[in-house]
């Protein structure tokens, strides 16, 4: 993903900045070092002369995978309104090399970089979606506002489309104002003034609404936003609870800090007392704009302390007590499972056994591939979405997890065509062991299949449930028939008609793999549904 995406990337209109010595560009150069009293030495590096210049670089926003950085570079002479306004604000990009280089910093051509001030405010953990500064709709920039761009098949991104809040005009009435997202896709982070006319504001919330709208803000409560305070560029880690923002509180070193809290509760508006990450992130100056990759930890953070220029994009790698919890990055592709061809589809991942929506997300245009993040400690289904397909969800139980570290893997995802003869394997249908007996984990899976059938009332399935070889043939024959009829009896329960469902035991006569490990057997041990007529 990350060759092609940054291939496609390279499509865009580009113009560079001044040239960097042959031997230094795209490396990190140590900017400055504190010692602390725990002895432990922060760095913070400078990106280098590949990213940073003479003007002033701001607002960056890194991937999850730490592979892509977006930033804000000012008056530069590519700027779209370099020419007619001051401090012009165009978005620039960069990506990370295998050997940790960045490449030299490249424009975005419209219709990301338009008349107005432009900004990415948060990239998706697939690479495929930003958040931009202001309000469109249709190509046309309608004022105050943020919006969504989606990564094309020609990769290009599309023309940004705004995010439908309810009352947003109500709310955002001040000088500044800007988001984030959770890497969930489901709740919308706001600094916005209420006071018209403003500059000091507060952080909010919205959360998506199942018609893909977005639900009034509400204040991240008093812990946050304090009383005559400024609390602006909020970013939420990926685990969903540590949040980092900007604000001139007091106890801040300068006009404004980095600060840190965490979430307490699901109400979005409990957190706990926020913490100053002090020296050196923080500086007798103003800070603001702090990001994270998926790993926790390094940071991303503008400076105006040894620059290069007025002000530079930075890394610096956090403290444990700075970091958020660890999360994995689960990366792969969505194919059809007939064709084995790569498809453009929406993802779902619930927790089980309550089938909670956990997140969302989007697999390319290009190839398929995607990424989503998941914290430990719960038990999830994923799944893909696209028209006439039925998705073969996955599972991946992150519980039993909890004391690992951040980590990356990699699980495919398939979807089978709507057609007769197909075949869908369910695996998130679990039993008691050795019984037919289903475990509540299963409900959801089976409550898909009863979905399929009410919107599709010509198509009639037989459920089958198969074996490995452990066991003799009789006594696997009649576990895989009960196990059978006990999904066929939930799935009638929803209200299909015993006509369009037929059920089978196959015990162990049809393996799919050897019955010679442990994870050949579990792909053995399974139910599945076979299309007979549509």
């Amino acid at each position: 993903m990350k060759r092609l995406l940054t291939a496609c990337l390279l499509t865009f209109s580009a113009s560079l900045f001044a040239q960097a010595p042959a031997d230094t560009a795209g490396k990190l150069i140590p900017q400055k070092e504190l010692a602390i009293k725990t002895n432990t030495i922060i760095k913070i590096e400078n990106l280098g002369p590949n990213i940073n210049s003479d003007l002033p670089e701001l607002r960056p926003t890194i991937s999850a995978d730490g592979n892509i950085l977006f930033f804000i570079c000012e008056n530069h002479p590519a700027n779209t309104k370099y020419n007619s306004v001051p401090n012009s604000q165009d978005i620039w990009y960069s990506w990370r090399d295998d050997d940790g280089k960045w490449s030299e910093a490249r424009h975005l051509s419209y219709p990301l970089n338009t008349m107005q001030y432009n900004a990415v405010y948060w990239v998706s953990p697939d690479n495929n979606r930003i958040l931009i500064r202001g309000a469109f709709h249709n190509g046309a920039f309608l004022g105050k506002g943020i919006s969504m761009s989606v990564l094309q098949s020609n990769g290009r991104w599309c023309e940004p489309e705004m995010l439908r809040i309810k009352n947003y005009e109500k709310y955002d009435k001040g000088r500044q104002s800007g988001a984030s997202m959770s890497h969930d896709g489901q709740t919308l982070l706001l600094y916005i003034s209420p006071v018209p006319g403003g500059e000091d504001s507060d952080l909010f919330f919205c959360q998506l609404q199942k018609d893909g709208t977005w639900s009034e803000p509400k204040s991240l409560g008093k812990q946050i936003n304090g009383d005559d305070t400024d609390e602006m560029t909020p970013y939420l880690a990926a685990d969903g609870e540590t949040l980092y923002f900007s604000s001139n509180r007091k106890g801040s070193l300068g006009s404004n800090d980095i600060w840190m809290s965490k979430r307490l509760d699901k109400t979005w508006q409990k957190w706990s007392e926020p913490i100053n990450l002090g020296s050196p992130i923080n500086t007798p100056d103003w800070d603001a704009f702090f990001t994270l990759d998926a790993g926790g930890e390094y940071a991303y953070l503008t400076t105006k302390l040894n620059t290069m220029g007025e002000s530079d994009i930075v890394r610096v790698k956090l403290l444990e007590k700075e970091r958020p919890k660890p999360v994995i990055l689960v990366s792969g592709n969505v194919y059809n499972a007939h064709t084995k061809q790569p498809l453009a589809a929406s993802l779902v991942y619930e927790t089980l056994p309550d089938g909670a929506i956990a997140g969302n997300g989007v697999s390319s245009e290009m190839d398929g591939s995607f990424k989503i993040v998941l914290p430990y400690d719960k038990n999830y289904s994923i799944h893909a979405n696209a028209d006439k397909f039925f998705a073969q969800s996955e599972n991946l139980n992150l519980d039993s997890m909890v004391k690992a570290g951040y980590k990356e893997i990699h699980k495919d995802l398939y979807l089978v065509p709507i057609e007769i003869g197909q075949v869908v394997r369910l695996n998130n249908v679990f039993f008691d062991f050795d019984k037919a007996t289903l475990r509540p984990e299963s409900f959801v899976e089976l409550d898909r299949v009863v979905e399929l059938l009410k919107e599709n009332p010509k198509i009639e399935i037989e459920l089958s449930a198969h074996t490995d070889s452990y066991g003799s043939d009789d006594y696997n024959m009649k576990l895989s028939d009960n196990r059978a009829k006990s999904c066929r009896e939930y799935i009638l329960s929803k209200g299909i008609k015993e006509s369009r469902i037929i059920s089978k035991g196959y015990g162990e006569t049809m393996p799919v793999a050897p019955n010679d490990t442990d994870e050949n057997r579990q792909l053995n041990r399974r139910v599945e549904f076979k299309i007979l007529k549509n």
